[in-house]
């Protein structure tokens, strides 16, 4: 959400959004795409040839080549199935329980009464005072609308008084006739509440008051009159080159970085949602469009369904992701910038939730062939399909594509706190095994830990404490950290307290063994840590004590999860143990054999 000068930014895109705990959640989309009468929604749908369910973006002139225009029903292919159905469909209720989320029942659905709040339906008596100021008018000049949607518009407006008086900015205006849902509502108070929470970050659209009378609410901000990043690709005729590719991955990986240590994730970018403050080639590109943003604490998973289909992750889908989904997002958006085509298409919704969950990216038609190793190598780990796997932000700053030519500040990574976390909750045996792997990092592979330990301020003998980490955290802090609450996630490190870690131990306690999995070389790596394990601490292991050493409950079969973990020549950790044991016993693995 944010400013814009000839399209509708606020609450435009091809947006979705699943909400409720038994059937696959209603799509919430951007507030533009609640349509209030049925003329709305046929006069979209004919704009529209995608999805059926939210605006057009202008996107589709991209990618003419594809046009996404259904087949006639006579020439479907593949009408009959191997299977007597098709399989399940993520799509399926999206667009009726889109209506219902917003309280627009069309006429051929079955009515949803009015009291129930576990669908979303409209209640009367709803609260719509925000608690905004109410001097709109006395401090702002309201000028020509720049952008239109369904559920609000956007337009130039000028400070009236003081110093910044005639300065233009961006008023984002809400009717709250719009608003007849309790979800709408919150999803309002929560957009404002991000907007000015996050504060500070070059790349994000600047925030200055909202305000509400009986019949709006607006936000005001920055006016970026740059336009889009899709129309600068646009203009480009469908791509970029390498270099200028990296200068727009860098703004965006910076500014997504920072959101993801306040504790926000976005779960709406792309190109659509960031302008440019200029027509100037240089321009900085600024991050906008939070209206689907939420917080969200380290160690939490989020479950439904947002953000735009083209660019929504694999795990949004199974309704379990955290910040790691922005960057499968990001992941597209390189995509497109370096070759002007999506890497997951279908003809219709069902068929892109389809290609996103199953289908891999090619990178074998033109211009890949022509493209750098690094520029591929940067693509596949932004969209490995599990998010254990998939590079951060601030690590794909990190990466040689970008840090071979450019001089990159790295910042602080919201992931080391939650892999120090499970470091410091591991057993001795597991913490050993760690400290092996780390020993076979390579120099690229160390460089992400160094830095992350030097944002750290250790001391002068090269260690760090629990105050180095707290410390280090309030540097960057906004008040977004405070409602994400972070601060109480370190409470998990506090063992630190009481004795210091050094950068040895610190690239055991943070690295990502997921991480290191999805690596070519992964087998190399763990053979050898597992012959550093061998010489410095492999020993023989009863069973009994390994269970005990893992923390397995006493009604866990422990011979029937663990009699593959040990030699039986000699009683100790085999290599399939101590590949096991580097991820640790999950719950699932264990459910599994129960």
């Amino acid at each position: 959400m944010g400013a814009c000068t000839s399209k509708p930014s606020n609450y435009s895109g091809d947006n979705i959004t699943v909400t409720g705990n038994v059937v696959p959640l209603p799509v919430k989309s951007t507030p533009n795409n609640n349509e209030k009468d049925s003329s709305h929604q046929q006069e979209r749908t004919k704009k529209s040839p995608f999805f059926p369910f939210y605006s057009p973006s202008p996107a589709h002139y991209l990618f003419s080549k594809k046009s996404p225009a259904r087949s006639p029903a006579n020439s479907t292919p593949r009408r009959f199935f191997k299977r007597p159905f098709p399989p399940p469909s993520p799509s399926k209720h999206i667009r009726s329980l889109l209506a219902r989320r917003h309280g627009t029942v069309k006429p051929n659905e079955s009515a949803i009464p009015e009291n129930d709040p576990e669908v979303g339906g409209v209640r009367s008596g709803l609260d719509k005072s925000f608690g905004f100021s109410k001097n709109f008018g006395n401090k702002y000049e309201l000028g020509e609308e720049v952008g239109r949607g369904h559920f609000g518009y956007t337009c130039k407006a000028k400070f009236k008084k003081g110093e910044v008086k005639g300065q233009e900015v961006a008023v984002k205006v809400i009717p709250k006739s719009k608003m007849t849902t309790a979800i709408a509502i919150e999803d309002v108070r929560r957009e404002v509440k991000i907007l000015r929470a996050l504060t500070g970050h070059n790349h994000l659209v600047k925030f200055y008051d909202s305000y509400e009378d009986h019949t709006n609410v607006y936000i005001v901000m920055e006016l970026c009159e740059g336009g889009e990043l899709l129309d600068r690709i646009l203009s480009r005729g469908g791509k970029y080159t390498e270099d200028d590719a990296k200068d727009v991955m860098i703004q965006i990986l910076k500014v997504v970085a920072f959101c993801h240590l306040q504790g926000v994730v976005h779960r709406d970018l792309k190109p659509e949602n960031f302008l440019f403050t200029s027509k100037e080639e240089s321009a900085q590109l600024k991050a906008i469009d939070f209206g689907l943003s939420d917080f969200v604490k380290p160690d939490e998973r989020l479950n439904d369904i947002v953000g735009s289909a083209y660019y929504v992750a694999p795990e949004v889908l199974h309704r379990s992701y955290s910040t790691e989904a922005d960057v499968w997002s990001i992941g597209v958006i390189a995509y497109i910038l370096l070759c002007g085509s999506r890497p997951f298409w279908a003809r219709t919704e069902s068929g892109i939730f389809r290609s996103v969950l199953k289908a891999d990216p090619s990178f074998e038609e033109q211009p890949w062939p022509t493209l750098s190793s690094e520029a591929k190598d940067f693509v596949k780990h932004l969209l490995n399909k599990d998010p254990r796997k998939r590079m951060t932000a601030a690590q794909a700053l990190g990466h040689p594509w970008i840090k071979n030519s450019h001089n990159i500040e790295m910042p602080l990574d919201i992931l080391i706190f939650k892999l120090m976390k499970a470091y410091m909750r591991s057993s001795a045996l597991r913490k050993a095994a760690l400290r092996a792997l780390s020993k076979t990092l390579t120099v690229d592979e160390l460089f992400y830990l160094k830095e992350q330990f030097a944002l750290l301020e250790p001391s002068k003998n090269g260690t760090i404490s629990f105050e180095n980490v707290k410390t280090a955290l309030m540097k960057h802090a906004t008040d977004a950290m405070k409602e994400a609450r972070i601060h109480d996630f370190l409470a998990s490190l506090n063992a630190l307290q009481y004795r210091r870690m050094d950068f040895e131990e610190f690239c055991a306690a943070a690295l990502s063994v997921h991480q290191l999995e999805a690596l070519d070389r992964w087998e190399q790596h763990a053979r050898c840590a597992y012959e550093i394990f061998e010489k410095e601490g492999n020993r023989a292991i009863m069973i009994e004590e390994l269970a005990s050493e893992l923390g397995l409950s006493p009604s866990v079969p422990v011979h029937a999860v663990l009699h593959d973990w040990l030699r039986h020549t000699d009683g100790k950790l085999s290599f399939l143990g101590f590949a096991k044991l580097l991820h640790g016993v999950s719950s699932r693995s264990i459910t599994k054999v129960q």
